[in-house]
């Protein structure tokens, strides 16, 4: 029976998120966040859609500063749907953010700890202690704003932007990526500041899942019950990013876990919402699907029998009722049946599915970014461009993000990366190693095609 997990409240602006309030769907605008016109516009199609919190970036002062202006003209036009502001490189930006957003996310990989370098660093005992003494003194400033201005935080970790100190001491592990979460989260029990939500993020839907339980324990072993945000980060577009947020943001849900989601597709924002409330009304169902696709799994497959009115709506509901299941490997086979919809597309469907749950491979993986106002190309153009240069390398896994701040670290989970490094100019990367540094935008996909056929000669 469908339970959803206890957390306690937090107020973000006029809205609840956790205790008894509904699960709360999110999208981020891809704008310039500077240009006001546009956010004011763009934030309205997601409200119009049913957005109930909008998220901007805010990589410096000048975009925090507008985020007034943004605020201001929404609520003369008769918004009052919360602001939140997105903030990864620098403290002080999430200083001034706090004054005019009803909530500020700040990402523990880079919130104070350098940039990454992907390099091992050691530390006694007392050096590392002395680091959480400076996340301390940073952060505690901040939440005094916060509470000052009634401003919500969200504690945002992507499995792409660990900082080097994590890494060092916990490697690239879940352990690791929810000790980023919880060193920020107990300086803010010890300052009594409640008004905080957390977020674990991945590309890989078995990292994300597998982490967010670990955070559920680790939290409720310090008697922690805060509300929790889901997401698969640069899940893609299309079919594949819907299976994938399906498969990783669904098997939580059906456990009772998150009180707000959003998906991330690398389309127009609103896309995001529709496939996000399909999500949301599927949970009791899809939780009494599981059960029972549990209890009837023969030969290590799971046989799935489905009504849909839709395709889409089809591919969600399969997704998230079995996504879990093959996350924790209890079969590696799936049969999907579903009157009115052809044998070829189920069977296409069900292979969908056992990729994004990281079970078998049988096409390319895309590894792409939602895009914000830090993107420095046209990101659905160029996934276009890439897509079609590179459908033929079954298995390959290709990232496509559209700037710096989680591109290296998304990496690890590709063989090959394509990162905004400018405008204009493109990186590539193979792993975590940048290969080719800034080369026009106009070459970069064919250089990226040359250097995947050149290494599988």
């Amino acid at each position: 029976m469908y339970q959803r997990r206890f957390s306690t409240e937090a107020r973000v602006g006029g809205i609840g998120i956790g205790g008894s309030n509904p699960i709360r769907i999110q999208s981020m605008a891809t704008v310039d966040t500077n240009d006001t016109e546009g956010c004011v516009a763009q934030a309205k199609r997601i409200i119009d859609a049913g957005g109930e919190l909008v998220r901007f970036t805010t990589q410096g002062t000048r975009e925090a500063e507008n985020m007034k202006s943004i605020s201001a003209q929404l609520k003369v036009d008769g918004y009052q749907t919360p602001l939140v502001a997105d903030v990864h490189f620098t403290a002080h930006t999430a200083d001034v953010a706090a004054l005019y957003c009803e909530k500020v996310r700040i990402n523990p990989g880079n919130y104070v700890d350098p940039g990454r370098t992907f390099k091992h660093l050691e530390y006694t005992d007392e050096e590392y202690a002395e680091e959480l003494k400076k996340i301390e003194r940073q952060l505690v400033p901040f939440l005094n704003i916060c509470k000052a201005h009634h401003t919500a935080v969200r504690i945002g970790v992507n499995h792409g932007s660990l900082s080097d100190r994590i890494m060092s001491r916990y490697g690239d592990t879940p352990e690791g990526i929810v000790e980023s979460c919880m060193e920020f989260l107990r300086i803010f029990k010890r300052e009594n500041f409640n008004d905080v939500v957390i977020s674990i993020k991945a590309s890989n839907t078995v990292v994300m899942v597998t982490t967010v339980r670990l955070l559920v324990k680790t939290m409720d072993k310090e008697d922690m019950h805060y509300p929790l945000h889901l997401g698969v980060t640069e899940a893609g577009e299309g079919e594949d990013g819907r299976i994938k947020s399906a498969v990783g943001i669904g098997a939580l849900l059906t456990e009772g876990i998150g009180d707000t989601i959003r998906v991330s597709l690398s389309e127009e924002p609103e896309c995001e919402i529709p496939v996000a409330r399909q999500l949301v009304d599927m949970i009791e169902a899809c939780a009494a699907l599981r059960a029972q696709a549990e209890a009837g799994i023969k030969d290590d497959t799971i046989t799935l029998t489905l009504d849909a009115p839709d395709w889409e709506t089809l591919q969600l509901k399969a997704a998230m009722a079995v996504g879990a299941l093959f996350i924790d490997k209890k079969a590696h086979q799936l049969v999907i049946r579903c009157d009115g919809f052809d044998e070829a597309k189920l069977v296409e469907l069900a292979d969908g599915i056992l990729q994004a749950a990281r079970i078998k491979f049988t096409k390319t993986e895309y590894i792409s970014c939602p895009g914000c106002g830090r993107t420095l190309y046209n990101l659905q153009e160029t996934i276009a461009k890439i897509k079609a240069a590179t459908k033929e390398f079954v298995g390959l896994k290709i990232g496509i993000m559209g700037c710096i701040v989680n591109g290296p670290g998304e990496m690890a989970d590709a063989d090959y990366g394509y990162v905004g490094a400018g405008r204009g100019k493109i990186s590539l990367y193979k792993a975590k190693e940048c290969v080719e540094k800034n080369i026009p935008e106009a070459e970069a996909v064919d250089k990226l095609l040359a250097l995947i056929r050149q290494d599988r000669k």
